[in-house]
């Protein structure tokens, strides 16, 4: 992290850099993060060259990992899966702490209803990219103004469970009071917070040893309550965070993550299902 007196260089040139309002703490978090290169993928399409199907849903699944580890990278050519993106949005809590901005589902949807997601879904023909998806999604789900929103990075993709290219999307809340959430009642039941670094602890986290497509691997839970409300964060949107937390706070986690190895059984599965 930067020295004290960079953080208050970093404070003043954030006023004309669209940070104005923001902690010497969370400009110093931005510069940092822009300076992040995510591992590249071999499946990197601009989004104006893919014709994406089905675009409604969101993009939630009981699993979620690197796309680099599964079979894509080994035979792209036959993999065209939809793309999809969710805004990481960070501020500092009342205690100074890093916070993330999550969901809880609709309890009437059709599909994972009731589970916590981060603000996000899938990509439409007009999204410019990436940014524009999870942003656009923030705003039609939570009533987050695309505007409080300053875009710093984005992590590697990740594959849902359905096969869906996930693109995590970084974003610093530069004004924390000025948003006010607005729930889409169709889509989202609740919006809360929750700590940042508590994806990086063993604490309130349990595990369940899960066999997908021939191997085995670890689904993470972690137990979280606020004002008296209980909320369970796995699958997907657990292991975005864990790798979200992994950046931003530059250390691994403090227990096993166990990723599938995919060994070649595995991508014979996944040939047979395209």
């Amino acid at each position: 992290m930067a020295s004290p007196n960079s953080l208050s260089k970093l404070a003043m040139d954030s006023q004309t850099d669209g940070f104005s309002g923001c902690s010497p703490r969370l400009v110093a978090l931005a510069q940092e993060l822009r300076l992040y290169k995510p591992p590249r993928s071999i499946y990197e399409i601009d989004v104006e060259e893919e014709s994406i199907e089905d675009s409604a849903g969101k993009a939630v699944s009981q699993v979620g990992f690197p796309e680099s580890a599964t079979p894509m990278a080994n035979e792209p050519k036959k993999f065209r899966p939809k793309r999809a993106a969710v805004l990481i949005c960070l501020f500092e809590g009342d205690d100074g702490d890093l916070r993330v901005i999550l969901t809880k589902r609709a309890s009437k949807l059709s599909t994972h209803s009731s589970e916590v997601a981060l603000p996000g879904g899938k990509a439409e023909e007009a999204d410019a990219n990436d940014v524009e998806t999870a942003t656009r999604e923030a705003r039609e789900e939570i009533g987050l103004d695309p505007s409080f929103v300053n875009i710093v990075t984005t992590l590697e993709q990740f594959l849902s469970l359905h096969l869906i290219i996930v693109i995590p999307v970084i974003g610093i809340l530069s004004d924390k009071k000025a948003f006010k959430p607005a729930l889409n009642a169709a889509e989202v039941e609740a919006v809360f917070h929750a700590p940042l670094e508590m994806f990086l602890k063993d604490d309130n986290r349990r595990s369940k040893e899960i066999q997908w497509a021939g191997d085995l691997w670890l689904m993470h839970f972690f137990d979280y309550e606020m004002n008296d409300k209980k909320y369970v964060i796995f699958g997907l949107t657990a292991a975005i965070l864990i790798r979200a937390a992994s950046v931003v706070f530059k250390r691994s986690p403090a227990f096993l993550e166990q990723k599938p190895k995919f060994k070649p059984k595995v991508l014979d599965t996944f040939m047979r299902c395209f």
